[in-house]
């Protein structure tokens, strides 16, 4: 069931915005209310996704989220265009090809952990500080059920979000008392371009089912998926909820 307006009146910064679970977050947000600021490496994806909206509630940002200088312009633009700042989702997230571990290049291993974990340093040095001043604000950072779970063969990506759990339980328990709220989600396999990756090269249906039966509710996750659990904790309904992992996982924890 719908709750429209459920982000009435409020202005969220979406990294990764332009494709993917990204796309789906911000499709969710602005359905809800509210104004976005798509932060997006990407100007072709991200310019095209903030065109499917008016001008008024979506606003395109061409940035790189490691970068600490785009992070300070990013939070200018959000209140040059919309005049504050309540959310912040840090989306954007690279996977390595399944593998050996030791398989696994240093320059891929760096990569990862450059635009996976630096994201969350960068976002809470620039915005940490806006929020306590305003005595509110909200983090909803995107891990994955691997970092609770991690498993053969993707074991620096699972490295990468279970670093995102930490900090986010970290920030949260250290910003609380300023009236900000951290969560994380960790979603299990979505249906986005990082499949073939996870499938270790190649996106097939004979890999597709050997992880949908691992997952009791017998699908992938969707950026619906994920957007709808994004918009729950970034709303004043999960007011009291912080310093949570969030599976949207389809039960793939169970096993």
């Amino acid at each position: 069931m719908s709750h429209p307006g459920r982000l009435e009146g409020k202005t969220a910064i979406i990294t990764g915005a332009g494709m993917g679970l990204g796309e789906g977050i911000t499709r969710k947000f602005i359905e809800e209310g509210a104004n976005v600021l798509l932060f997006e490496i990407s100007a072709e994806h991200g310019q095209n996704v903030a065109n499917q909206f008016a001008k008024d509630k979506a606003a395109f940002f061409k940035g790189d989220v490691t970068n600490l200088d785009h992070w300070e312009a990013a939070l200018k633009a959000c209140l040059d265009k919309f005049g504050k700042l309540d959310i912040v989702v840090n989306n954007a997230g690279v996977v390595h090809r399944a593998g050996p571990s030791h398989d696994v290049p240093r320059s891929e291993y760096d990569r990862i952990m450059n635009i996976n974990v630096s994201p969350l340093y960068q976002s809470a040095k620039v915005i940490a500080p806006y929020f306590v001043k305003q005595k509110q604000g909200v983090f909803v950072n995107i891990s994955s059920i691997s970092a609770p779970r991690p498993r053969p063969n993707l074991v620096w990506y699972a490295g990468s979000k279970g670093a995102v759990s930490a900090i986010t339980k970290g920030l949260a328990a250290e910003l609380g008392p300023s009236g900000i709220r951290c969560n994380a989600i960790c979603p299990v396999v979505a249906e986005t371009g990082m499949v073939s990756s996870v499938l270790g090269g190649t996106d097939t249906l004979e890999g597709r089912a050997g992880l949908t039966k691992a997952i009791p509710l017998g699908r992938f996750a969707t950026p619906q998926d994920i957007g709808n659990a994004a918009c729950w904790l970034a709303s004043d309904e999960a007011s009291f909820i912080t310093g949570i992992e969030l599976p949207v996982d389809g039960g793939r924890a169970l096993n």
